[in-house]
């Protein structure tokens, strides 16, 4: 199991817009730069979180980009759903009939325990606890 590329380019990204002030804006080149993400491939990702509503976006000299919310309101799960959409291990943890044992099946359990404890723990891990450590 491994999250996409382009999720793991958005936590980057949020992390470096949580360090800033919040008053302050990033130029997405910057971004780009010194999280060693390729500009083409972050144009995506900014919009993506934008129409997610965990940034705001701005255009001109003084443009950049900022986060929408406070960091403490900011969880990892946000950005992993904006980006990847809702988590899931295997079919069956949102669909049991797709399983051809159905309640049968002994794994689907463990998948859905699996995936609730993932779940949660990107859920409550903040930007504001990653900036703090």
């Amino acid at each position: 199991m491994q999250i996409t590329r382009q999720a793991d380019y958005a936590l980057r990204a949020m992390l470096y817009l949580a360090r800033m002030d919040p008053n302050q804006r990033s130029a997405t080149s910057q971004i780009a730069e010194i999280q060693q993400i390729p500009p083409s491939f972050l144009a995506k990702i900014i919009s993506q979180l934008s129409i997610a509503g965990l940034i705001h976006t701005s255009r001109g000299a003084r443009g950049g980009v900022s986060l929408a919310r406070p960091v403490e309101e900011v969880s990892l799960l946000d950005v992993v759903e904006a980006i990847d959409g809702p988590i899931s291990l295997n079919e069956c943890t949102h669909n049991q009939e797709s399983c051809p044992f159905g309640e049968e099946c002994p794994i689907h359990p463990i998948w859905c325990e699996a995936q609730k404890e993932l779940v949660d723990k990107l859920k409550n891990t903040r930007f504001s606890e990653l900036i703090a450590k």
